[in-house]
């Protein structure tokens, strides 16, 4: 069952790569390329959203896909904090 509090985010939602029917959530100018679940993980972690990593889940548009995904604190919209990590992630990229 769904933990209470947390908001899922897969890959999909910031993943540059993927059409907006495929599982992007955010704007192409916001996303970064193929996402990996540690990068999710520490930016999730730089924002204080006490992140759980679950590798072994695959996202349900692309079920053959074993792509993991990361449970974060429910604190707001889920577009907005899937653009705060994309953003996140690509400071840390920058380094």
């Amino acid at each position: 069952m769904k933990d209470k509090g947390k908001l899922v985010i897969w890959p999909a939602y910031i993943d540059l790569t993927r059409s907006r029917s495929n599982g992007r959530i955010i704007s192409k100018k916001s996303s970064v390329k193929e996402p990996h679940l540690k990068e999710i993980t520490e930016a999730a972690r730089q924002l204080g959203l006490n992140p759980e990593v679950e590798p072994d889940k695959a996202y349900p548009k692309s079920w053959w896909e074993v792509s993991g995904r990361v449970l974060v604190d429910d604190k707001g919209p889920k577009s907005v904090i899937a653009k705060q990590i994309a953003l996140a992630i690509k400071k840390m990229r920058e380094k």
